[in-house]
């Protein structure tokens, strides 16, 4: 017998207590019972339906919800608050282009791309080609240049006048890390496409895609331990156990109408928000400012995350297959219920029906992805963006006026202007 027991989720002092939905939190479950089911199921069922029948015993027998015993502020603020400062500064700001954001950074960006196929190909020759394509996917690099900005922000506050080794080995575990979830996601999510390019496991198969995220998941923890520096070393172990959780999350409330808005912020967090705030802290860490400092760099990162995720969600209802480089309202199709999904559902019953459906009938998924649109849930998501959004602009008042500092801004005006 296997005994599960759900344990609390701490953010940032708000802490968060799993109880189990219409079970005990403390299930006990036969793992020979759970392994035959399945294969009854695989022998009659094809290998999709299979998976799906299994998810929704297990979710029968001991799933668990996130539920708070005081009020998460910390990932619900936003909400319902008004983006004064984020107005202000937009106003005082044009067109935001990525290029111009990261042009103070340029430098270490170049180096880091130089950095990144090598450490790969050079111990896995046979890793080389999908390094390349790996790197050469056409990605932002967002993530490191947020660890470049925060590092020279933070470094002007105690005069550090260039960066550590460790800021730069910091940027490249983190786009390391980054980049081994995508290729596994691409394999859970049996992607083809990703920006516009054929994925890692569509070209060289799903071994090969598997080797190489674990090899780079590997080959950065051990990058990472080099750093000796155990807070680091917490913060960004925490990261790879966040994205395993937030996957399993994920997997548990597929066509779930009743995920309320609480668990997309905390699976959110975990899939995308809780590596970029682990990477501005530690940039900030290795400058070696205070604590306080560090930590609204970590709020920083944690809103920024948020808002970049919420984003997303909403394109993924508002721009074209071509922009996308993948089909309008693809997360929903699998069930993967999102903000604007969320809203939607308080004001539409009949979305709940298709939804639950399966998209069994023709032509569903569009009817469904129109309902959301026209029950305002896209927009009370974009509320909820500019909400995160504002929070971490405040996040930066810490940090000294200058380049950087508006470079951090701008990155989260970026964002917004995804979605005007």
């Amino acid at each position: 017998m296997m005994s599960m027991t759900c344990h609390g989720l701490d953010f940032g002092g708000t802490v968060f207590d799993l109880a189990a939905c219409g079970c005990s939190s403390n299930v006990s479950m036969d793992r020979r019972s759970v392994r035959n089911y399945a294969r009854s199921v695989s022998r009659t069922c094809n290998r999709d339906y299979a998976a799906r029948r299994l998810l929704c015993y297990w979710r029968d027998i001991a799933r668990c919800r996130v539920s708070s015993t005081k009020t998460p502020k910390t990932l619900l603020n936003g909400v319902t608050q008004g983006p004064s400062t984020l107005l202000t500064l937009k106003e005082s700001r044009g067109s935001i282009k990525l290029k111009n954001v990261f042009e103070v950074v340029a430098d270490d960006l170049q180096t880091l791309n130089q950095n990144l196929r090598s450490i790969v190909g050079a111990e896995n020759p046979v890793l080389m080609s999908a390094a390349d394509q790996i790197f050469g996917a056409g990605g932002k690099r967002m993530r490191p240049a947020l660890v470049f900005l925060v590092s020279r922000a933070t470094a002007e506050i105690v005069g550090l006048k260039e960066l550590t080794m460790k800021h730069r080995r910091l940027a490249e575990i983190i786009e390391m890390i980054h980049t081994a979830s995508l290729i596994h996601d691409d394999v859970l999510d049996e992607s083809n496409m990703r920006r516009g390019k054929e994925t890692i496991h569509k070209l060289y198969g799903t071994r090969v895609a598997v080797l190489a995220g674990d090899f780079m998941f590997a080959q950065s923890s051990w990058y990472l331990a080099n750093l000796e520096n155990i807070e680091v070393i917490k913060l960004i172990s925490q990261v790879i156990k966040d994205f395993a959780s937030g996957e399993i999350k994920q997997a548990s409330s597929l066509f779930d109408c009743a995920v309320e808005l609480e668990e997309y912020l905390i699976k959110s967090y975990y899939k995308t928000a809780s590596l970029i705030a682990a990477s501005t802290k530690g940039a900030a860490i290795f400058s070696g400012v205070e604590s306080s400092v560090a930590e609204q760099m970590y709020e920083y990162g944690k809103n920024l995350g948020l808002s970049f995720q919420i984003v997303d969600d909403i394109l993924d209802f508002t721009q074209s297959a071509e922009q996308l480089g993948k089909p309008t309202g693809s997360d929903l199709e699998k069930g993967n219920l999102t903000a604007p999904v969320i809203f939607a559902l308080e004001k539409e019953p009949k979305l709940r029906e298709i939804i639950e459906s399966e998209f069994c009938e023709t032509d569903s998924l569009n009817e469904a992805v129109e309902l959301v649109k026209k029950c305002g849930g896209i927009e009370r998501a974009q509320e909820l963006a500019k909400g995160k959004a504002d929070l971490a602009i405040q996040n930066l008042n810490c940090l000294p006026r200058g380049a950087f500092r508006s470079a951090l801004e701008e990155m989260v005006l970026y964002n917004l202007e995804r979605i005007e």
